[in-house]
């Protein structure tokens, strides 16, 4: 028997202007589809002129200047259309979905749909099934006790997945997805029997869970701010609605 770890996938990842979901924009997009563990993996890329200002913060970590973009990319409304078509061909289509920290570049694209397509991604995924792989939630479940930072670049480090050119989407994608394969084997006396649905619906409790220890240690250490314990996406401010 083929376990879910094994078997075919799809790989979500973007770059942007910035962490805020609500405001920065989408300047780079990449899905990255495989089969079978080990065999070609397809990636399809995107380029996007966000139409605002790439802070140079920004630019330091992916290296897509404002000059690129004007000169390369396209405009958002037609991506985020071929973006969000994407996704859902990959779900018709059975395979499960990796985004790694999957609230931020879901949310990213639904409130770049609502800004330029006057849609959602929950309304573009209405027909089908959205079932996620998030690495980060799963290996922070599995192994809640380890020290150390969760990023891909750590993660891929302690699983021993090669990531080639991080901050690119379509390096990122990759290694997501040979990621979420990696956490599967090592954990998979606890993962093996379950479907990817099952996990899908498992994950949004893990998450919320992991929100709630987050909150707590932030009002302990005198932070205020909030964690969302929505996963993989969060709802829409009642402004954007």
């Amino acid at each position: 028997m083929t376990h879910w770890y094994e078997g075919p996938l799809a790989a979500f990842d973007t770059e942007t202007t910035g962490v805020d979901v609500e405001e920065d924009r989408i300047v780079s997009a990449a899905l990255a589809v495989q089969e079978t563990a080990g065999g070609r993996v397809q990636v399809a890329r995107w380029l996007v002129n966000p139409g605002v200002p790439v802070p140079p913060r920004a630019t330091e970590i992916h290296g897509l200047t404002d000059d690129h973009l004007q000169r390369n990319g396209r405009w958002p409304a037609p991506v985020m259309e071929e973006l969000a078509r994407a996704l859902a061909e990959q779900c018709t289509a059975g395979r499960p979905l990796v985004v790694m920290n999957a609230p931020f570049d879901l949310t990213l694209l639904d409130r770049e749909l609502r800004r330029h397509r006057a849609s959602s991604l929950a309304g573009r995924l209405q027909n089908v099934s959205l079932c996620v792989l998030d690495p980060r939630v799963l290996d922070k479940h599995l192994d809640r006790y380890r020290k150390g930072r969760r990023t891909l670049t750590d993660l891929c480090a302690l699983y021993g997945v090669a990531l080639d050119g991080a901050h690119d989407a379509a390096a990122d994608a990759t290694a997501s997805l040979e990621l979420v394969r990696a956490v599967g084997r090592r954990f998979s006396s606890r993962l093996e029997r379950l479907t990817p649905a099952e996990l899908h619906s498992l994950q949004a409790v893990w998450h919320a869970a992991q929100a709630r220890g987050l909150q707590a240690w932030f009002a302990k250490n005198g932070t205020e701010e909030a964690v969302d314990p929505a996963w993989p996406l969060r709802p829409a401010l009642p402004s954007a609605a």
